[in-house]
């Protein structure tokens, strides 16, 4: 079994280097494939002395265009699956591995870590989780699947949801999408309970303003799907 771990990574510097040693240790047999999103920082230098295989964007793609890339290679280089974790420490790489059996398991196509079934460790702010909780219904209405944590970034794609993903995927904000689109292909998607550590370097690149356009955005996406 193929499995690569797709890191999109922004100005990480701080914790990109702990981001990798992590997934090294706690996903034994996975190849690692960090995503140098454009960075101004010394992110592409510690991805080069840290010897772990990247790819340099020369311009910033933004999340989705990052992560794209990522699918891109996966595709091209047939992993059974992919599996996004961000570059800032918060997603715990221990899961994976649990995740995929239970993909396996289950016979879906594409599983989402989420925050929401168990309720534990960093949920996010009200405000987001309300945000939440609306594109979830809104996915439900629409899909007739209860994912929880729709906006979580830390899945696993199986081989066929990697060719989907490398063809069609958002360039902003992608994640709430990117679930539609699975299901509108026949896809399964499920859900695996995960804890999330509160990010401890940087800052989100959604602010207040930003999280109303995310929603809108977003929201409207997820009805193009229908």
């Amino acid at each position: 079994m193929k499995v690569l771990v797709i890191v999109p990574a922004y100005n990480e510097e701080a914790i990109i280097a702990e981001t990798i040693r992590n997934i090294r240790e706690k996903a034994p047999g996975t190849d690692i494939l960090a995503v140098n999103d454009g960075s101004a920082d010394r992110t592409e230098e510690i991805l080069l002395e840290d010897g772990v295989g990247h790819l340099r964007l020369s311009i910033n793609l933004g999340i989705g265009g990052a992560v794209q890339s990522g699918y891109l290679y996966a595709d091209r280089h047939g992993y059974d699956y992919a599996v996004q974790i961000d570059g800032d420490g918060q997603h715990d790489p221990s899961y994976i591995w649990p995740m995929i059996r239970h993909m396996e398991a289950e016979g879906a196509d594409l599983c989402i870590g989420s925050r929401f079934i168990e309720n534990k460790g960093f949920q996010s702010s009200a405000p987001r989780r309300a945000g939440i909780r609306f594109l979830s219904a809104l996915t439900r209405l629409l899909c007739g699947v209860l994912i929880r944590d729709v906006t979580s970034g830390y899945r696993v794609a199986n081989r066929r949801t990697i060719g989907i993903f490398a063809e069609e995927y958002s360039d902003d904000y992608p994640e709430a999408d990117s679930i539609p689109a699975v299901i509108r292909q026949g896809g399964k998607v499920i859900e695996y309970p995960v804890v999330m550590r509160e990010r401890t370097t940087g800052r989100s690149s959604i602010g207040p303003v930003r999280s109303l356009y995310y929603m809108i955005k977003v929201s409207i996406s997820i009805l193009n799907h229908l």
